[in-house]
Order: structure tokens, then C-alpha cells, then sequence
């Protein structure tokens, strides 16, 4: 089964790469962006079929290790 998982900064964390991005775009002519965050997603190939167990261990997973909780929100969503 497909699971993707989302990870951003939590809001009031600072995010020089989407500073350096935003100031980027305003440069080439893009002034109506107001802000950009930066993220990651992981996708996974996950063997099963019970979505419920799936998305707890996506979840496990994110906590354990594809998140830093300190300073990194996430998302998992079971595609199928």
C-alpha cells in the first residue's frame, strides 16, 4: 500500500531555505508571494492491506525517525 508522509517546520520555526526562495522569487519578478515554507515528503511502499494498522505505523515511523518533533510537524495519508 502507498502512504505519504508530509513533514514541515512548525510554524515560528525559522526557515532560511524558504526565506532564500521567497527572496529568490521576488528577484525574478514573482512580488506577490507572500511566504514560502519548506518541507519534505517521503512516499512509501508499505506490504498490507488493514489501513487503520498502515497509518499507525506510518505514524510510528514519522516519530521515530522521519520527524524531528522538536521542530518538525508531519502528515501520513494512506493512498492505497
Amino acid at each position: 500500500m502507498k502512504v505519504r508522509v508530509t513533514v514541515m517546520l512548525k510554524e515560528g520555526v525559522l526557515d532560511p531555505q524558504g526565506k532564500a526562495i521567497g527572496h529568490a522569487l521576488h528577484t525574478l519578478g514573482f512580488p506577490g508571494v507572500n511566504d514560502v515554507r519548506v518541507g519534505k515528503i517521503i512516499d512509501l511502499d508499505v506490504d498490507g492491506t488493514d489501513r487503520a494498522a498502515i497509518q499507525k505505523q506510518a505514524e510510528d515511523m514519522a516519530r521515530d525517525l522521519l520527524a524531528n518533533l522538536v521542530i518538525e510537524d508531519f502528515r501520513v495519508e494512506v493512498l492505497g
